[in-house]
């Protein structure tokens, strides 16, 4: 992934807000896992922007985004839950952009995609 920008404001919001006051890598994942789960307004429609070997979907496919994964799989990277072929599974958040979300929404997972961008992802 090519490194993005960097965006100050968003260093300044993540650097403030996210991961404060983590330690190591696993109190960042949960400095992100807690910031997502406040500011995602779920249900909110996603499009696949990314082929990854672990998710079944096809760049360019639509999916609605239903919630977050369990934290427990969110150590090393943030995972959403969607609806796929009538059932829930969830996939990396970095691999989808939202379509159909609110401000708020967009923002966390930009705020992500960002911080993944810029290789600060343990």
């Amino acid at each position: 992934m090519a490194k993005a920008r960097q965006d100050k404001q968003r260093e300044q919001r993540i650097a403030q807000e996210i991961v404060v006051d983590a330690h190591d890598a696993a109190e960042q994942a949960m400095g992100w896992y807690y910031y997502l789960e406040e500011h995602l307004r779920f249900p909110f429609r996603a499009k696949c922007v990314a082929h990854r070997a672990i998710s079944p979907l096809r760049k360019g496919q639509e999916v609605a985004v239903v919630g977050l994964a369990p934290a427990e799989e969110c150590h090393h990277e943030m995972f959403i839950s969607v609806t796929w072929e009538e059932r829930t599974l969830a996939v990396p958040l970095t691999q989808l952009e939202p379509i159909q979300a609110d401000r708020m929404t967009r923002q966390a997972v930009e705020d992500w995609h960002y911080w993944v961008e810029q290789g600060y992802q343990s």
